[in-house]
């Protein structure tokens, strides 16, 4: 890889040629050719030994089982090519977080992602919120009228949590007008039945799910 002449700590490498947008400087992902609505997501961190075929890789895990592709990217080109697309990473955005890392967290969603298009994978764009302070940042750098995605794993377990989900939920309706939304995990009436008339929604069980068939809402 190239050197540079600054530190690249923060994998500076992943947005060279990006474009900045909003006050925090998200990068902007590329335009997001159609993607083929996945059969299966698959975790990054199970993907080695499946084949890829009609599958897309997710982030639904705990960061830290994920951050070495945050801080080494290129070494898994080679992987997520074998798959039809990757979603981008699921890093962690929660109600009294600082907005610093928050905004750091959502930076870092768009940089893999962009890198990702630079050499070839079709992303599908993530995405997470927390409290709506979190609208301001939360949904920058990604184009308009496009396939994304969302987790519902571990978001909608108290009522205040399944409020702030229905509300950041039809917030980014607003910001981004996708036609199409992949829900891992459970996709509760109460939360999703208003939205129904408005966007298509897939859902893909959780790992949680698969593993605790009547474990309830995790």
């Amino acid at each position: 890889m190239r050197k540079t002449l600054f530190d690249d700590g923060f994998q500076n490498h992943l947005v060279e040629g990006a474009s900045f947008v909003g006050e925090p400087g998200i990068p902007m992902l590329m335009d997001l050719p159609d993607a083929p609505i996945p059969e299966t997501l698959v975790p990054c961190n199970k993907a080695a030994k499946q084949n890829g075929k009609h599958s897309a890789i997710d982030f639904y895990i705990h960061d830290k089982e994920f951050a070495r592709v945050l801080t080494n990217t290129p070494h898994y080109l080679d992987l997520f090519k074998r798959f039809e697309s990757v979603l981008t990473p699921d890093c962690t955005l929660m109600v009294g977080q600082s907005r610093c890392l928050q905004e750091t967290n959502t930076y870092m969603n768009r940089a893999v992602g962009f890198f990702l298009q630079k050499n070839g994978i079709r992303i599908i764009p993530n995405i997470r919120w927390s409290d709506e302070s979190s609208f301001e940042y939360c949904f920058l750098g990604v184009p308009k009228g496009k396939m994304v995605a969302v987790s519902t794993h571990g978001c909608i377990k108290t009522q205040r949590q399944k409020e702030l989900f229905r509300t950041g939920f039809s917030a980014m309706l607003d910001a981004l007008e996708p036609p199409i939304v992949l829900v891992h995990g459970y996709t509760p009436e109460s939360i999703f039945g208003p939205f129904k008339d408005d966007v298509a929604i897939y859902r893909y069980p959780s790992q949680f799910e698969l593993t605790h068939p009547k474990g309830g809402e995790a």
